[in-house]
């Protein structure tokens, strides 16, 4: 078959320019790449063979080999396993054929760090190959096919590729690189070893190459002993050797895998070129056995919020690959974490819907979703870990002081790096999650009027609740400059009392599921008429009964103007400064989180607020008797909604009532 010319996919073509651009700061990633996606194949082939054991062949040992050609300048990663056809050829290596690409690409900002990262998190490792390679050669063919339908897919990395149909006799795929003149470096055994040491070992399957054995230089003249010779070198024996371990590292035991390996696995499963915060390794035994290693990656990826992408652990049963992004084995709110889950007891055949009904994989999404709780509970305690200062005890000696070890400080600090990129996702296990809601809230922070911006838990609220104090005081906005600002908080700050900032969109629906902490509610600033309990005293509150009796008549002409836009008008004791604010009754959805369902497309009931008004600003005594009584009480409504981050229902209207009162 003659040769066909294709162009790359256009986000294939910029995604070249960038690598090809020495994108990677590392170059020797992309032999950790190559590898991984020859394990891959092994592994589609080990699924896809379960129903059809004749995909096998006459190859039955699954192997990845690493070739170099000093000569020719190639190093080529071969592999036995799933293969590619020619359209899958075309399709699987000239397109990114994944949900969010146009999103990825218009993330890449030119900052090659950040960039190099983001390419990691999409999974495109075999055009990493071009960081060392002006061109690639893959010969393949998919397993069950004849041997005349292989293919030969040849690219130097511009704007196209070719495709031609082949004999190759050879089940699976070979890619060889034809190296650039400054990677020299990549046709020495040893350098290889090393790579595939520090990136591939935890690969399941035995990655081979050639054995090589040092051969002495030859006389220049043969019988001559006093002539010269030839220098000796390294040459292949033609037998070939395992450079890996070979097991799956979760299969080992945790004493046998140093930091640095659970490390390097983690990087090889999220394409993440950041470290993990922390992680878990277990053999789980009881109503359900199974293997889990499961990580707290340290950034979100670009598309945590994409509903399109597929999120989950890597699924295996047996040590055999089942799936990726298996969702059934952790709830959604949980999504960012990565990682295993080796089941002895389900199937081999199992599918993703069969996952959803099995009663082993409800077992253990429930274990595997402790663990991750765990985690973070751990890390959350050490988070503001600090040894006390030292007492002076009753002989004058100096008390013991507690001991911070080594491992408790590498967590410090990294709760609050976690919850910065995961908070708001963690919050959506309020309404998800009924069995762990508790652990769950113990997890939320939030920043306060009186934490500097630093976010707070629960619990630290309520240890710094003033005396006779009765609940947990929040408020919610659109954003935190306008959650700072909301006039709602103006009595809690003069008499010095905390209240929580909550301003992510998530916020206000997860509330729902919480409406006490440890035995103490939690009270809306926005909902209902203010109540501080024991925090007022009988003074302030006759002030505010005598206040509302003398301002019935004005209330009653508020309502009437009013009638369409507020459901109640009434004198509040919240407010110091402003004029107005807005309110809803205690069972009522807020307007913020009617906002935000209009704003994605929802259904949201139209509820009326309360106009609360302070009896004692100028603007207020002003409107009694006043000839343009009517536009000021429009005009104290519509500030009070933008000052709440809302948005007059007439804009025009309310320009025009304030312009004509200031002519």
């Amino acid at each position: 078959m003659s040769k066909q010319t294709h162009s790359f996919q256009a986000e294939v073509a910029q995604l070249l320019h960038l690598v090809t651009h020495a994108l990677y700061s590392n170059k020797e990633i992309f032999l950790r790449e190559l590898v991984s996606n020859a394990s891959d194949a092994c592994d589609k082939l080990r699924f896809e063979a379960l129903n059809n054991t004749a995909l096998y062949e006459d190859q039955p040992q699954l192997e990845v080999r690493v070739s170099f050609d000093k000569d020719a300048r190639t190093l080529t990663i071969a592999d036995n396993g799933i293969g590619m056809s020619e359209q899958e050829a075309i399709e699987h290596l000239g397109t990114i054929a994944k949900s969010g690409t146009k999103d990825f690409m218009r993330k890449l900002s030119g900052d090659q760090k950040s960039d190099a990262q983001l390419i990691g998190q999409f999974g495109v490792g075999f055009y990493s190959g071009y960081i060392v390679a002006d061109k690639i050669t893959v010969e393949s063919r998919r397993a069950g096919l004849p041997a005349e339908q292989g293919v030969r897919w040849v690219s130097g990395g511009t704007g196209e590729f070719e495709v031609e149909q082949i004999t190759r006799a050879q089940r699976g795929t070979a890619v060889t690189l034809h190296l650039r003149e400054d990677a020299d470096e990549y046709l020495n055994a040893w350098k290889l070893k090393q790579i595939i040491g520090k990136y591939s070992d935890h690969i399941s399957l035995p990655i081979l190459m050639e054995k090589e054995e040092w051969k002495d230089g030859e006389l220049l003249v043969p019988g001559d002993e006093n002539g010269g010779r030839q220098p000796g070198g390294m040459v292949k024996t033609g037998e070939w050797e395992t450079v890996n371990q070979a097991s799956a590292l979760w299969t080992r035991p945790k004493k046998d895998v140093t930091p640095e390996q659970y490390q390097e696995f983690y990087r090889a499963i999220s394409h993440d070129s950041e470290n993990p915060l922390t992680w878990a390794h277990n053999r789980v035994e009881g109503n359900a056995e199974y293997t889990q290693l499961l990580y707290i990656p340290a950034k979100a990826p670009f598309d945590l919020w994409n509903r399109d992408k597929k999120a989950g652990v890597k699924l295996y049963v047996k040590r055999v690959f089942i799936m990726d992004d298996a969702e059934a084995l952790l709830p959604s709110y949980l999504r960012f974490v990565k990682g295993v889950i080796d089941s002895a007891d389900l199937p081999l055949n199992v599918s993703r819907e069969l996952l959803q009904e099995s009663r082993d994989v409800k077992l253990i999404r429930e274990g595997s979703t402790k663990r991750v709780l765990s985690m973070l509970e751990d890390l959350a305690r050490h988070d503001t870990h600090a040894a006390p200062a030292a007492d002076a005890d009753a002989d004058g000696a100096d008390a013991v002081t507690d001991v911070v070890s080594e491992e408790d400080k590498a967590k410090e600090g990294k709760y609050s790096a976690f919850y910065a990129e995961f908070g708001a996702v963690l919050k959506e296990g309020m309404g998800e999650d009924f069995a762990n809601r508790e652990r769950l809230a113990k997890l939320l922070r939030f920043p306060s009027t009186t934490s500097d911006g630093a976010p707070v838990s629960f619990a630290d609220y309520k240890a710094r609740m003033k005396p006779g104090q009765e609940a947990i005081y929040y408020i919610t906005a659109d954003t935190l400059a306008a959650a700072k600002s909301s006039p709602q908080l103006e009595v809690f700050k003069k008499k010095g009392i905390e209240v929580l900032l909550m301003a992510d969109r998530v916020d206000e629906w997860a509330l729902n599921y919480l409406t006490e902490f440890d035995g103490t509610p939690l009270q809306s600033v926005a909902k209902g008429a203010v109540d501080l309990g024991q925090l007022q005293d009988e003074a302030e509150k006759k002030a505010a009964e005598e206040a509302a009796e003398a301002f019935k008549p004005l209330l009653a002409k508020l309502k009437q103007a009013l009638k369409d836009k507020a459901d109640d008008v009434r004198v509040t004791t919240r407010l110091v400064d402003s004029p107005a604010c807005l309110v809803v009754k205690d069972d009522a959805m807020s307007n913020q989180l009617a906002r935000l369902l209009k704003q994605a497309g929802q259904a949201a009931p139209e509820v009326k607020p309360v106009l609360e008004v302070n009896a004692e600003h100028p603007l207020v005594k002003k409107l009694d008797g006043s000839v343009h009584f009517d536009d000021l009480a429009h005009i104290l409504f519509d500030q009070a909604l933008l000052a709440e981050g809302g948005m007059p229902e007439d804009p025009a209207a309310y320009v025009k009532r304030v312009n004509a009162l200031l002519v």
